[in-house]
């Protein structure tokens, strides 16, 4: 099976999730590592209030980012049309610096699979809005 571009793949092909639950916008970086996204704070985002969001999305973001490496290694090994299972994902670790993600905010976030074991993975993500470290997660992740 030949490579396929991340210029040739949609977030969509990378994650499970859609419309109200997709928060990721732009894949910055990807490989079977690692993936760096960019993400808007919007008020349609789950736990949105009239402070902005609350930064346990943070979390959300990071298993996203999580995804988006992850997805990327099933198509790279199994092709773009192969099963999207999703992955069972705890949280082993979250550190917030803040308490709200502002709206309109723009927030980048990288993360490293740490730990590759059969179907387990275990992955550290950094969460930075301009440049500050917003939260550090570390997540614990298995496909049935």
């Amino acid at each position: 099976m030949s490579a396929i571009e991340l210029a040739h793949l949609t977030i969509e092909d990378l994650l499970p999730h859609r419309e109200g639950m997709l928060l990721i916008g732009e894949v910055l970086e990807v490989s079977v590592l690692h993936a760096v996204t960019l993400s808007t704070v919007r008020p349609t985002w789950p736990l949105a209030d009239a402070y902005g969001v609350e930064s346990l999305i943070c979390v959300e973001l990071a298993a996203q980012t999580a995804g988006v490496c992850n997805g990327w290694e099933r198509i790279q090994t199994q092709g773009r049309d192969s099963d999207q299972m999703g992955w069972l994902v705890a949280v082993k670790r979250a550190d917030f610096c803040i308490s709200h993600l502002p709206l309109g905010s723009t927030i980048k976030a990288r993360a490293e699979n740490t730990l590759i074991f059969d179907k387990f993975r275990e992955v550290t993500s950094q969460l930075h809005h301009d440049d500050q470290l917003i939260a550090s997660v570390v997540l614990q992740l298995y496909q049935a």
